[in-house]
């Protein structure tokens, strides 16, 4: 790839975007059966539009009247807050391309803001219930953690420091986009991005996933003795080092099969560390995590993150922990989990079903066994899932296949499911997707429509029927 294509990107809207448009005014509600954000003219600038009215899927069942409402769920996923700051993150990877493209994005320093933003629709929506879908934070850092936490739950967030990073005016490396010298130009973005700010919380039970990135670096690698170092040190390593290489086999091992070897990954750090570093301010608030710690303060629980609660008197939620405890970013079925599956599902008697976990059943190792189960059983309405950043939705054996997007990449969206009883003892579960709100989150969301590696070109907010849609599901 080009090594200003990122930057070229941004640049192309930067002119009406500099005319004051109205892509950083809010919605009122975010609901996109209201409004939504378009780019009319191709100009790579959003502007307010008609909402995406439900539309029928019928291949699972007929359309039938509502007889009766069973819940209402919000389902909010892939947050990846991130410490844009930190000396552990590696934004010159970026310069390589694929799979390296998330270790930089021009939107990073405000992943807190757009959490808030997406808290406060869906608290004015008022769920019985959240499904968190796990990657909350991006790295793995206690900081990344708390500040996470702190906006779902309520209270003041943020992280009360300047900015110290890639994207500093005072860089001089024209590859990272700078908000106060790069178009679109917004002076003081990365000043603002740090101050802290006020969330009101869900206000509804949250019900956590866990993802890969909650428990690993880059959501692949384990902790070291070295990367924890690096996170809590005043090194960080912003040019691509003069002569670094992969080593073979080392973009091969990112992958959902299993973590890189641990050898190559210790011999990349010792190349990347032996180039040129920049001094930062150290923060022992950004130590990594072991997986243990991250589960118990999601959850006050642990080992695992597998479990199922009831969400009024007629919906079970099934949440499965399919994170690889020992590296790797794809989904992994242990084996005790088939059985426990089919256990919670035959305790839910006549409810219905309603299945969640960070990464897709299909695709994950081990995953057709838990489908199977899933297949078998005639009150399932739903398995939910995030991990792609991609909006899909998918008709399987009886229950939906739904995938969300991201709240990191466009489309930056959480999603809305009511689920209803319908005549003749079937379901019909409305979904639709959610915009986050708030000044400094609208920025965030024209940058990452904007981003030539993010999720515009490569489809993320997926097809009309992948969104906004009413999915009837008949009588078992």
């Amino acid at each position: 790839m080009s090594g200003l294509t990122r930057r070229e990107s941004l640049i192309a809207g930067a002119a009406v975007l500099a005319a004051g448009c109205g892509a950083t005014r809010s919605a009122r509600t975010g609901s996109t059966l209201e409004a939504t954000w378009r780019d009319p003219h191709g100009t790579g600038v959003l502007q307010r539009a008609a909402g995406e009215p439900l539309i029928a899927r019928t291949e699972l069942g007929a359309p039938a009247r509502a007889r009766r409402h069973l819940a209402t769920i919000a389902h909010l996923t892939d947050a990846h807050v991130l410490d844009a700051s930190s000396p552990a993150r590696v934004p010159f990877l970026d310069r390589l391309g694929d799979p390296f493209q998330s270790t930089f994005r021009p939107q990073e320093a405000l992943t807190g803001q757009v959490l808030a933003g997406a808290v406060r629709v869906i608290r004015a929506l008022r769920p019985d219930a959240v499904i968190q879908g796990g990657d909350l934070i991006d790295n793995d850092q206690a900081n990344e953690l708390s500040l996470a936490l702190t906006v779902l739950r309520g209270g003041t967030a943020g992280w009360g420091r300047p900015y110290f990073g890639v994207q500093l005016a005072a860089n001089p490396d024209p590859f990272y986009y700078r908000p106060d010298l790069d178009a679109p130009r917004h002076p003081g973005l990365l000043r603002e991005a740090t101050r802290r700010f006020t969330s009101p919380g869900l206000g509804a039970p949250v019900h956590p996933a866990l993802g890969d990135h909650d428990i690993l670096l880059a959501g692949e690698i384990v902790p070291t003795a070295q990367t924890r170092a690096l996170a809590v040190g005043e090194e960080a390593v912003w040019e691509l080092p003069p002569g670094l290489t992969l080593p073979p086999g080392i973009a091969a091992g990112l992958s959902p099969d299993g973590p890189p070897s641990p050898r190559l990954i210790d011999n990349f750090l010792a190349q990347a560390l032996a180039g040129p570093k920049v001094r930062v301010p150290a923060d022992p608030a950004r130590r990594q995590m072991n997986a243990a710690e991250v589960v118990a303060r999601l959850s006050g629980s642990g080992p695992t993150l597998d479990y199922f609660v009831d969400v009024g008197a007629s919906l079970r939620l099934v949440v499965l922990d399919l994170a690889r405890r020992a590296g790797g970013s794809g989904g992994l079925v242990r084996p005790e989990q088939p059985t426990w599956l089919a256990g919670a599902l035959r305790a839910a008697g006549e409810r219905w079903v309603i299945v969640a976990s960070h990464q897709p059943l299909p695709g994950a190792e081990g995953g057709e066994a838990l489908l199977g189960i899933l297949d078998r059983d005639p009150r399932v309405i739903a398995a939910l899932s995030g991990h792609t950043h991609r909006n899909e939705i998918v008709p399987r054996a009886g229950y939906w296949l739904i995938t969300t997007a991201s709240l990191i990449d466009h489309p930056q969206q959480a999603r809305m499911l009511r689920v209803l009883e319908t005549a003749g003892g079937g379901v019909a579960l409305e979904t639709w997707m959610l915009d986050h709100t708030g000044a400094l989150a609208a920025i965030s969301r024209q940058l990452a429509y904007l981003d030539a590696q993010g999720g515009r070109p490569r489809g993320f907010a997926g097809t009309r029927l992948d969104r906004n849609v009413t999915l009837y599901r008949r009588a078992p």
